[in-house]
């Protein structure tokens, strides 16, 4: 990632920064008082400038890594640490502490591993430390040390590798926090939802079960009932059926959100037979490209949806004589078409203008499509309503 990076760049410049001041403190107190700055490994022929940029380069670089192989950046930082440990005023096991630090954050199972690596590369300085000059020590031969560095050492040891199991568990708590949240936000949800169902049920539900018997009822009563009121009879009794099992679906709906609901797209020449009255014909033509596939359950009920409001409104607000509703699907949208040739008021004046209107522009969005309503030449009205075949599902 470009912030790893970053910051495995700003280590390095820090780390080089920091052992070049201090050797250049070095130098300045010899020109002063006499003392002069320890030698670097490599010995007098190695420009000190460029050790400590490998250096610095070397223990910082695997920073850009932490994410993706935190153990193994550990690993070499640490490594490059160690190597460097002879380097007077160089602050390489800082970077190593950043490294082992993430390495516990990110493998928080592999913690006890990191936490022996980290120990064993603070205390094999102070172990194995060599005076720069003179000593009773041998070179390569642990010197002598008390109590209180050892301790010290476990200490800086034990820092990065706890403060990165600390800031694993506050992560842990802060995603349990969020997924305690989300239950409880789906809890009052889904009995908002149950309620809602209830009320549907007991109000909706009821009086369309009524209506249905009334009409049934009047329909046994007049066997000899003139053929309109008949047919209107009938219609009542088909239209309250039909609403009432899309309550039902709704309900089903309300209570399983991830169930698809309602008629679809292969409905609406059924709809336009229940809407089709002796003064307005309504005539529908479905076609589908060859190679279309099967329209997801969401944008196929969209679609009737859209189609059943253009159509009622068409019938009822229009006094059109004619409809005609084509339904294309192709490969990347299916497109909805009804035009009827009414009296050609517009939207704005019928009643459709307050929530249907609306309700269908907000449908059409919801879904990454297009409505458009505008007048049919040389009379009526023309709905349109383009929706994409890869939305929903």
């Amino acid at each position: 990632m470009a912030a790893d990076a970053l910051l495995a760049l700003a280590s390095a410049i820090a780390v080089y920064a920091a052992a070049s001041w201090e050797r250049a403190l070095w130098d300045l107190s010899g020109a002063s008082g006499g003392v002069t700055a320890p030698p670097v490994p490599g010995g007098p022929g190695v420009g000190i400038p460029l050790v400590l940029a490998a250096f610095s380069v070397g223990v910082a670089a695997p920073l850009a890594l932490r994410r993706r192989f935190p153990v193994s950046v550990a690993l070499v930082s640490v490594a490059v640490a160690l190597l460097g440990t002879g380097v007077p005023g160089w602050s390489g096991r800082l970077v190593a502490a950043v490294a082992l630090c993430s390495a516990t954050y990110h493998r928080p199972r592999q913690a006890p591993v990191l936490l022996l690596l980290s120990v064993a590369s603070t205390l094999t300085p102070i172990l194995f430390a060599t005076p720069l000059s003179g000593g009773a020590w041998p070179p390569g031969l642990p010197a002598r040390v008390s109590p209180t560095p050892l301790a010290q050492g476990v200490l800086i040891a034990v820092a990065p590798i706890a403060v990165g199991y600390a800031l694993y568990l506050h992560r842990e708590r802060a995603e349990q926090q969020v997924l305690l949240h989300q239950a409880q936000a789906a809890r009052v949800v889904a009995e908002e939802r149950a309620w809602i169902a209830r009320e549907i049920h007991d109000a909706v539900g009821h009086h369309l079960t009524a209506i249905r018997m009334q009409a049934n009822a009047a329909r046994h009563v007049l066997p000899d009932a003139p053929p309109p009121a008949a047919r209107a009879l009938g219609t009542v009794a088909d239209l309250s059926a039909s609403a009432l099992r899309d309550v039902r679906l709704l309900l089903a709906a309300l209570r399983d959100e991830h169930r698809p609901t309602g008629a679809t797209l292969a409905d609406v020449p059924a709809l336009a037979n229940r809407l089709s009255a002796p003064g307005c014909r309504i005539h529908v033509t479905i076609d589908r490209h060859v190679a279309a596939g099967p329209l997801p359950a969401l944008i196929d009920h969209a679609g009737y949806r859209l189609a059943q409001e253009a159509l009622t409104n068409a019938v009822r607000h229009a006094a059109a004589t004619r409809v005609d509703v084509r339904i294309h699907q192709g490969l990347d949208t299916v497109t909805i078409l009804i035009e009827d040739d009414g009296q050609g008021r517009p939207p704005s004046s019928r009643p459709l203008a307050g929530s249907g209107l609306r309700g269908m522009r907000e449908r059409a969005d919801l879904l990454g499509g297009r409505l458009d309503i505008g007048p049919r030449p040389p009379h009526g009205w023309r709905v349109e309503a383009v929706l994409p075949t890869h939305s929903g599902g």
